[in-house]
């Protein structure tokens, strides 16, 4: 049997993949398509909104054309694939002429014409949307999110609001707005970075104004108010998405799938834990009780991030202990989370240092991720028998905002109503520790 593999993005699908993929399959008598994950070829440009590698992979599955579709991830795959399969031919369209010579090493390489006139550039163009945000508080987190809109396709700043004029102002004076109620009137969205006591309210102002809402984590501090909030948006057909940056980025959920596709086994711990010893002055926000300050309404969510995906959402109890400065702010939090058959356990410190990296331990192996976890850019698979160990690699661009952009904006344009990445259930139990830390439920000083 003659085996065929090809490659390509197929975002938007349409004819002139089809006509590629019938050509390919024309050559033999097997052919494998690798589809390209999110992730990998992410130094084109502008990030692209439209079809997720999911969407692509089911598009390209219904041709009836493919016998196996494969995702390609790192560089250097090709070479891998042509012999882990056993391939003959590689194809690929005629624009790529030249380009994978070397491949011809290991098997024979064809170049297919492709169909002129269609493309799935020229569709995105004819097609463009454009989601026009309105930034809510242009603090340190807001600023690099400004200059991270840029990088995604489809989006677009529209306006800018500030407590403090100057703040917005010298982010771009030309978008300044003069109220909150006004940056949302000039916005489709609305990106909201105020100090999280304020998230409740203009989170619910936008959404009844028919905006959508991407808001900094933690989005909310009681579970109810979460509830209200996405009852209301999949009411109205708005997408609300809570802006954790780990949730969306690729390295991240690449180890997720890994680690629910059983290659430790069963997870029985999650250890994750974050840090900031900057001084007081400088976390002066972060310390303030009147803007809800302290190390769990500031960090929290970024270690419940690995809990709540993995483990669930439905645990038993959790005890958290906290060391308390003078203004009643937590300066150290420690928590323990009880589920059947797994414990979990986070750290956070604003006063207090600690080593910043994950550990998922399992049956068979354990996951380590090195500080800072949070910007997952490198995690490694740990055996018993190392031979077995596997190192993996990704490119991090920091601020690592633009993932989340790109996640918000996509679910937009595509009418997604939630993000697998980051559910309305495991948002919503977020904020019900929260809840429990604000009412001292289970608690301990120290």
């Amino acid at each position: 049997m003659k085996r065929v593999i090809t490659y390509g993005t197929y975002d938007l699908l349409h004819e002139g993949h089809i006509n590629l993929l019938r050509r390919a399959k024309a050559l033999g008598d097997y052919l494998i398509v690798g589809v390209t994950n999110d992730s990998f070829d992410r130094e084109r440009g502008k990030l692209n909104v439209r079809n997720n590698v999911l969407e692509r992979v089911e598009a390209v599955k219904a041709t009836g054309i493919v016998d196996q579709v494969i995702i390609e991830d790192y560089v250097g795959q090709k070479i891998d694939d042509i012999q882990k399969y056993d391939v003959d031919i590689f194809a690929i369209g005629s624009d790529w002429e030249g380009k994978f010579d070397y491949l011809s090493e290991f098997c024979e390489v064809v170049y297919l014409p492709r169909t002129e006139g269609v493309s799935s550039t020229m569709l995105r163009a004819e097609s463009e949307v454009v989601v026009n945000i309105a930034i809510v508080g242009c603090g340190r987190i807001a600023q690099r999110f400004y200059a991270e809109v840029d990088k995604v396709d489809a989006a677009s700043v529209s306006a800018l609001y500030d407590i403090n004029r100057e703040a917005a102002v010298a982010l771009n004076a030309s978008l300044v707005a003069d109220s909150f109620e006004e940056a949302v009137e000039r916005a489709d969205a609305v990106y909201i970075a105020t100090p999280h006591n304020l998230h409740y309210q203009q989170a619910k102002y936008a959404l009844e104004h028919g905006r959508h809402v991407l808001c900094e984590t933690p989005m909310v501090l009681r579970a109810a108010e979460a509830e209200e909030l996405y009852a209301i948006a999949k009411e109205r057909g708005l997408m609300l998405m809570e802006a954790n940056k780990t949730a969306y980025s690729p390295a991240f959920n690449h180890l997720v799938t890994l680690v629910k596709s059983g290659l430790i086994g069963d997870v029985v711990g999650i250890d994750a834990s974050e840090s900031k010893l900057w001084g007081e002055e400088k976390l002066k926000r972060e310390l303030d009780p009147a803007m809800a300050g302290g190390s769990l309404y500031e960090m929290g969510s970024y270690p419940l991030l690995p809990i709540m995906k993995l483990l669930g959402t439905e645990y038993k109890d959790i005890n958290i202990y906290s060391r308390l400065n003078e203004n009643g702010v937590d300066v150290y939090t420690r928590g323990i989370v009880r589920y059947p058959g797994a414990v979990a356990s986070f750290q956070l410190g604003l006063g207090v240092k600690t080593e910043g990296n994950l550990v998922i331990s399992g049956t068979q192996g354990y996951v380590y991720v090195p500080s800072p976890w949070w910007k997952t850019d490198y995690f490694e698979l740990r055996y018993e028998d190392q031979n077995r160990n596997k190192k993996y690699f990704y490119k991090w661009d920091e601020p690592g905002l633009r993932y989340e952009i790109q996640e918000f904006v996509s679910c937009i344009v595509n009418h997604r109503g939630s993000s697998a990445r980051l559910t309305p259930r495991q948002s919503i139990a977020m904020a019900r520790v929260m809840e429990q830390f604000a009412k001292r439920e289970n608690f301990f000083e120290i």
